[in-house]
């Protein structure tokens, strides 16, 4: 791979104009959300832009890590949390070598597992798992193999999961919401394309 490959969300982040994906939440973590408490320990995997994260601190969760590769991407949510009066810890690093230091009573991560290879994914959900409460929630989502990843991220997708994969490392947590679908997307300057998805809701009971 070139060194000089850029993903296209690298140059979303960079403008001020643009949106890599949404301003709006995941619709799951909205969903979930009530499992928590204010004083709730979270953090967002590969945050992006922190359109998740952002939300949370705003509805009064005073506990929200965010942290995402891209010092561009960090950079634009910590604009954007300054612009709208919102408080949470956002920072740079990379997923494959971060080590909590922490319990979380949730952690999430959507469309970022995918970019790093298999075994660094599955190797960090198993210490996300054990750095997560009694009772806390895991919000995953990363893309799968059913349909060839998109001309945008294919160089980049290199984690690409077979599906029900990612359900496999909950087995021994409750599933409380597992998903496999493939869906249209569409980002600033690349066409309509379609991804292939697994997303999982668990919750650790030992």
């Amino acid at each position: 791979m070139s060194k000089n490959l850029v993903p296209f969300l690298e140059n979303a982040y960079q403008d001020e104009n643009a949106i890599a994906f949404s301003l709006e939440p995941n619709a799951t973590v909205k969903e979930f959300e009530h499992l928590l408490g204010k004083q709730s320990e979270i953090i967002d995997v590969g945050c992006g832009e922190g359109q998740n994260a952002l939300y949370l601190a705003k509805q009064g969760y005073c506990n929200v890590d965010a942290f995402d590769i891209s010092e561009h991407g960090i950079a634009k949510l910590r604009q954007r949390c300054e612009r709208e009066g919102v408080q949470l810890n956002a920072f740079t690093a990379d997923l494959k070598m971060f080590s909590f230091e922490q319990q979380y009573d949730m952690i999430l991560s959507f469309g970022t597992l995918h970019f790093v290879p298999k075994a660094d994914w599955k190797a960090f959900i198993n210490r996300a798992k054990a750095h997560t409460t009694i009772g806390g929630i895991h919000i995953m989502q990363l893309f799968t193999d059913t349909v060839p990843a998109s001309e945008d991220i294919a160089p980049f997708a290199v984690g690409l999961a077979k599906d029900g994969e990612l359900k496999e490392l909950y087995n021994d947590w409750e599933i409380l919401q597992f998903k496999s679908y493939t869906f249209e997307d569409e980002h600033p300057g690349v066409p309509k394309h379609l991804h292939a998805s697994n997303k999982i809701v668990a919750r650790r009971t030992l």
